[in-house]
C-alpha cells in the first residue's frame, strides 16, 4: 500500500525512522526509494521501491527525511494525495481542517485510507469535516517510534475494513508494540503512552543529575540511570509481580532504598505523577 505523510515533524520522523528500519511489514505495505534511484537507504532488504513518501510546508524538514532515508518529497498536498493509497496525517490538530479540505476530492475519488497521529481529535471529527464516511484509522504513537520501542494504540472507523485493521496492526508493530484500543480509551493513552516518556525522559536526567551531584562522571550516570529503567519496565512486562511486589523484594528492612522511597513519597512523588497525568489529560480535552 502506497503510503504518503503529510507532515515531517518529530513524531512523523520519528515513525519514518522506525519504518525504514524494520522488516515488519510485507513488501507491498512500505518501501521506501532514493528519489535520484542511485541508493536505497532503508535498512530493511524487504522492501519494494516507490512506496513511501512525505510533504511538509517547511521543505526543508521534508527533503532532510529524503536525503537521510531515501524517500521521495511531494510538492504540495494535493501530489501527495494522489500517491498514495494510504494518507498519515500527521499535522497539528490546528491545520487538520484545511489540509482535509485541500484532500477531500481526491479522498473520495480514490477511496483513500485515512490514518491519522493528530490528538484530540475524534473519528467522527474526519468524517464530519469531510462531508462524507471515509476509511479511517486513528494512530496514538510515541517518539520513541525512532528506536522500534513506540507502544501505539489504533482504531477503527465504522467504514474501516478488516484489511485496513490489519495495515494499522502491521504499520505500528513495524516501530514498536501495537494495542487495539477502544477510542474512548485514548485520552488517557495518549497520555500515559503518548506524553509520558517526556516524563520518563526528566526522570532519568534527574537520576543522573543527583548522581553527578555524588561524584558519578555524568556520561556514566546517565547510562546507568537508562538502563535501569529499561531493565525496570522488562521486569514489570514480563514477570507475573504487581509493581508494588518487586518494589518490596528491593526495600530491605533497614536499608537505604527504602529511605529514598519514602523520601520521594514524603516530597510528593506519586502525587506529582497523577497531577502531570491530569494536566495532560485536561489539556488534551480542549484541543
Amino acid at each position: 500500500m502506497k503510503t504518503g505523510f503529510i507532515g515531517a515533524g518529530n513524531m512523523a520522523s520519528a515513525i519514518i525512522e522506525g519504518l525504514c528500519s524494520s522488516a515488519c511489514l510485507a513488501p507491498q505495505e512500505l518501501a521506501v526509494f532514493d528519489v535520484d534511484n542511485k541508493k536505497a537507504l532503508c535498512s530493511s532488504a524487504c522492501l519494494a521501491p516507490q512506496e513511501l513518501a512525505v510533504f511538509d510546508v517547511d521543505n526543508k524538514k521534508a527533503a532532510a527525511l529524503g536525503d537521510r532515508y531515501g524517500i521521495a518529497v511531494c510538492n504540495d498536498v494535493l501530489s501527495l494525495a494522489a500517491f498514495a493509497d494510504c494518507i498519515v496525517l500527521a499535522v497539528k490538530p490546528n491545520v487538520l481542517q484545511s489540509v482535509l479540505s485541500e484532500i477531500r476530492d481526491l479522498v473520495r475519488e480514490k477511496q483513500s485510507l485515512l490514518l491519522t497521529i493528530a490528538a484530540g481529535k475524534p473519528l467522527s471529527f474526519y468524517a464530519d469535516t469531510l462531508g462524507f464516511p471515509v476509511r479511517m484509522i486513528r494512530v496514538m504513537p510515541n517518539i520513541n517510534a525512532s528506536v522500534l520501542a513506540a507502544v501505539s494504540a489504533y482504531c477503527g472507523s465504522d467504514t474501516s475494513t478488516k484489511e485496513d485493521l490489519d495495515f494499522a496492526d502491521r504499520f505500528c508493530a513495524s516501530f514498536g508494540t501495537a494495542i487495539a484500543l477502544p477510542e474512548k480509551l485514548f485520552p488517557i493513552f495518549g497520555v500515559i503512552g503518548g506524553s509520558a516518556p517526556a516524563y520518563a525522559y526528566l526522570f532519568i536526567d534527574a537520576l543522573a543529575r543527583a548522581a553527578v551531584q555524588q561524584g558519578m562522571p555524568r556520561a556514566q550516570a546517565q547510562q546507568v540511570a537508562a538502563q535501569m529503567v529499561l531493565g525496570s519496565a522488562k521486569m514489570v512486562l514480563e514477570s507475573s509481580a504487581h509493581p508494588q511486589e518487586l518494589i518490596d523484594r528491593v526495600c530491605s528492612p533497614g536499608g537505604t532504598t527504602i529511605e529514598g522511597l519514602l523520601a520521594l513519597q514524603k516530597d510528593g512523588f506519586e502525587a506529582a505523577v497523577a497531577d502531570a497525568v491530569k494536566a495532560a489529560a485536561d489539556k488534551d480535552s480542549r484541543l
